[in-house]
């Protein structure tokens, strides 16, 4: 039974692992099917600012074209499985440019994944400047 249950944390491991990259990934390409299939329906996503938005408002924001990633780095990533629930933790570090201007930004980012079903989806995301 023992097997069994690391065998499964480790799947779930590599599954969000997987799903994180893959959300880092459609931010670059500000893709909003993949964003959309990426996040539950209920997300909550809180910027360093205090600016919340909901799903719809997220997608439609990160898609809009006001802000171009040239690059996105998760650096020291952990993941944490606690039943359905995974707690994502990263120094997040960008380059963009943002209604025409070039910034680099670093922050903390709290990711809160739910295995909704089979799939890992973002339920909420949270950034606090450093």
């Amino acid at each position: 039974m023992t097997l069994n249950r690391d065998h499964a944390a480790t799947a779930d491991h590599e599954a969000v692992a997987q799903k994180v990259e893959a959300f880092r990934l459609a931010q670059i390409a500000a893709d909003p099917r993949a964003l959309g299939a990426l996040c539950a329906d209920e997300l909550s996503y809180s910027h360093s600012n205090g600016f919340l938005e909901d799903k719809a408002a997220f997608v439609a924001n990160a898609t809009n074209g006001k802000t171009v990633f040239q690059s996105i780095t998760y650096k020291d990533p952990t993941i944490t499985i606690v039943g359905p629930a995974a707690i994502v933790r990263f120094h997040w570090l960008v380059e963009m440019t943002t209604d025409g201007k070039k910034v680099a930004n670093s922050l903390h980012i709290l990711m809160n994944w739910q295995k909704q079903g089979h799939e890992w989806k973002l339920l909420s995301r949270s950034a606090t400047k450093l």
